[in-house]
């Protein structure tokens, strides 16, 4: 008899174990945030070499190679899987976890063509990967949307095999901006809170707006400016100067769209990583920040 819960390509689902219980790590209304969200940029249209660059920035601090033969990994809060596509060929077995059903159905479909993946719906603490068991994890852009945050990092770490390495990205605090950057931040602040209560439609048409008034003008400006021998390094949004307009929406109804965000310094990240029992912890020093990579210290 067939397994139901098998894919055709030789990727498997795995149901949530406890992604609605009340004690879990999540917060609802952000996870149907970014069912949503998936379920829109769905990142078909995302351009394959823009795709491998975004990739590439965020992958370069990344010890490839540490990992063994045939590693086993997870990507924590995988989403549409478009950092999975990239992955996998790297790989023997790839988990993608996340706790947005409408998120895996878009993963799924995806890396329909892909095989070595499990799709599994469940929050970061209690699925069903063993604890001890991965060779390498990594979370881009998840952990700062779960309550308990420096929780979470120690949930994905408890995964790991001991010397395994693990990538995180958590958006950072600007503290390596100055103040008058911050500012603006804080005004952004307000149209977040009240855009990311509205409903989702709603929520795609002013994201729309700021990323067609907002983002791809001030990123044109950075990409004419770096040109021309500017410093534009602090120039808000510079990090999208070579970015298209698809992943400028998709970002803008991540940033103003999602309920629960968190934001973090730089030490403050290094210390929930030694906290959960990472060592040789590494900073990117280039966008995004921060982008952190450290390994699991033996027993």
């Amino acid at each position: 008899m067939t397994d139901p819960n098998s894919l055709t390509n030789g990727a498997t689902f795995m149901p949530a174990k406890d992604a609605a219980s009340p004690r879990a790590n999540l917060d609802t209304a952000t996870i149907a945030s970014f069912g949503d969200e998936w379920s829109r940029y769905d990142q078909s249209s995302l351009d394959d070499v823009e795709q491998r660059r975004i990739f590439e920035r965020y992958f370069k601090i990344f010890p490839w190679e540490r990992l063994p033969p045939g590693a086993e990994g997870f990507d924590m809060g995988c989403g549409s899987g478009r950092w999975a596509r990239l992955v996998q060929p790297n790989v023997g077995k790839l988990n993608c976890i996340d706790a947005s059903n409408e998120a895996l159905a878009v993963a799924r479909r995806n890396l329909a063509d892909r095989g070595n993946i499990a799709f599994i719906h469940s929050s970061v603490d209690g699925g069903p990967v063993p604890e001890g068991s991965q060779d390498f994890g990594y979370s881009l852009g998840v952990l700062h949307h779960i309550p308990d945050t420096a929780g979470a990092m120690a949930s994905c770490v408890g995964l790991l095999k001991p010397g395994a390495p693990f990538l995180v990205y958590l958006y950072y605090r600007f503290d390596n901006r100055p103040a008058w950057f911050r500012l603006v931040w804080k005004a952004s602040e307000l149209a977040r809170a009240t855009i990311s209560g509205m409903p989702n439609g709603m929520k795609h048409i002013l994201t729309d707006i700021i990323a067609l008034t907002i983002y791809w003008p001030l990123a044109r400006l950075a990409w004419c400016g770096e040109r021309l021998g500017f410093d534009v390094r602090n120039l808000p949004l510079y990090g999208y100067r070579d970015y298209g307009l698809y992943t400028m929406r998709t970002d803008a109804r991540d940033r103003f769209g999602t309920p629960l965000e968190q934001r973090f310094t730089r030490e403050e990240i290094r210390a929930m990583m030694a906290a959960a029992g990472l060592v040789d912890i590494v900073f990117s020093d280039d966008e995004p920040y921060w982008c952190a990579v450290g390994v699991k210290a033996a027993r």
